[in-house]
């Protein structure tokens, strides 16, 4: 666990994410409260709950953003679910523990990934030599040989594999000095669209669903010591082999068993579960019908944001210690219309503000993934080297802005519906075969492409 004060997280997280402060504070100090949790007797640790946290704003102002970007910035699993999902209307068949498990999915991955990270050099050099063999075979060895196969079985004899043929002096050298200027030859790149023939693993799929019995089974994991794992042949290019042997190599290096279990520890400890939508399934005061469904999906809920363990194919895992952090519009209704349960197992509730003018200026240039810095990476892939001027700027955040206030107000995803509609002839003539070419994005430019959409005519389309 990264020892970040309160403080640095915030400015962290102010690169991403322009104002919401009150939000940014409100994680950093639960972020905060976790290392000073980890750093206590086990005694006294034990007895301290993470303190949930519910941000309450409008579509589109960052509470997916403060959420997702707290959860990558200390290395803790994060998975985000709709509330909504577990109603009877929008029910997909899983139960509401599938959160826990998708969590623990998401821990394993992030383990994983830290541990090949460990082993991809020593994984590149032995795919590296794999390759070399695939371009240089040796020798085939002959045939083994055939004995019949109930006596093999009976009394333990193999087939047996006769060694290959001795080199001379002469084709030992011969042999080395190949595999040397193969060895060269892949490392400068020269070989990269070479087809080699290589066998990968299949592990034979059984087509059983039980999500819908509130069950996380998974047939092939349970079957896959039993069947017998299928090998196939394929012919790629040396740049795909060169993935596929790394990725084999890794899997080989590292053990599965300290992963799983780093990987549920990590889940119970370090854990982060963003419900959004969570207005949706608020019971509104002197409400029938629809209601009912969730109020009872709020009390499905509530026992897995008060602690409990959640049985998954990896292990059991206690929730006692997972961040919840809860969002919602709540437009219509009240945090107050949540069950009184629930709504003391979230004890912070912060409010995010609707986006200003001024917000949006700084939106569009100042964050490192400012959607302005996207479009610009994103069309250089074919040589066209974008540059917006400061009045251009301003025009794109007062549009955007402008299109909010007149139609629905989605946030700062308005910028890329403006971006998209600003951009459609550069985007659609661009091809990488020309030349490379610098354009000059100008508030002249901008009225001229924007104006139409003020006056709301082309910009739904892009709302998705």
């Amino acid at each position: 666990m990264l020892d970040w004060s309160p403080k640095q997280i915030v400015d962290e997280l102010d690169r991403y994410i322009v104002g919401q402060d009150a939000a940014k504070r409100a994680v950093a100090i639960a972020l905060r409260n976790r290392y000073r949790r980890s750093r206590l007797p086990e005694k006294v640790r034990e007895e301290i709950m993470p303190k949930n946290i519910i941000m309450i704003g409008p579509t589109g102002v960052g509470k997916t953003e403060i959420a997702r970007r707290m959860a990558k910035l200390v290395d803790a699993p994060f998975v985000k679910v709709e509330a909504t999902k577990f109603t009877e209307v929008g029910y997909v068949g899983r139960d509401v523990e599938s959160m826990v498990r998708d969590l623990v999915e998401a821990s394993i991955h992030l383990v994983k990934g830290k541990k090949e990270q460990v082993v991809r050099l020593s994984a590149e050099s032995m795919a590296e030599s794999r390759l070399v063999d695939l371009l240089l075979p040796q020798r085939k060895r002959p045939e083994p040989t055939v004995i019949n196969p109930l006596e093999a079985l009976f009394s333990g004899q193999q087939q047996k594999q006769q060694a290959l043929p001795e080199m001379t002096p002469e084709e030992k050298e011969t042999f080395r000095t190949r595999r040397e200027e193969i060895t060269a030859a892949l490392r400068a790149g020269k070989l990269e669209d070479t087809i080699v023939e290589i066998e990968v693993e299949e592990q034979p799929k059984i087509g059983m669903d039980f999500s819908g019995l509130g069950m996380d089974i998974n047939m092939n994991d349970m079957l896959g010591g039993i069947l017998p794992t299928k090998k196939k042949k394929r012919h790629v290019p040396v740049s795909e082999a060169r993935r596929i042997l790394i990725q084999q190599e890794m899997d080989r290096l590292i053990d599965m068993d300290e992963v799983i279990t780093e990987a549920l520890r990590k889940a119970e400890q370090e854990g982060i579960i963003f419900i959004d939508e969570i207005d949706k399934i608020a019971s509104r005061a002197n409400a029938s019908g629809p209601d009912v469904s969730r109020e009872g999906v709020q009390r499905d809920i509530l026992p897995i944001v008060e602690g409990s363990t959640v049985t998954t194919k990896y292990g059991p895992v206690k929730t006692d210690y997972i961040l919840f952090i809860a969002a919602g519009a709540f437009h219509v209704s009240k945090v107050s219309d949540l069950i009184p349960e629930l709504q003391g197992r979230f004890p912070i509730v912060v409010e995010l503000n609707a986006l200003t003018r001024e917000d949006f200026r700084r939106i569009v240039s100042q964050p490192e993934n400012a959607a302005t810095k996207q479009y610009a990476a994103l069309l250089s892939a074919d040589n066209v080297n974008l540059t917006f001027t400061e009045g251009a700027l301003n025009a794109i955040a007062d549009y955007a802005y402008l299109c909010n206030e007149v139609k629905e107000n989605i946030g700062a995803r308005r910028l890329h519906t403006v971006m998209e509609e600003l951009l459609e002839d550069i985007s659609f003539n661009a091809n990488g075969r020309h030349p490379p070419v610098d354009l000059v994005i100008d508030e002249k430019y901008v009225h001229e492409h924007l104006i139409g959409d003020v006056q709301g005519k082309a910009l739904g389309k892009y709302i998705i």
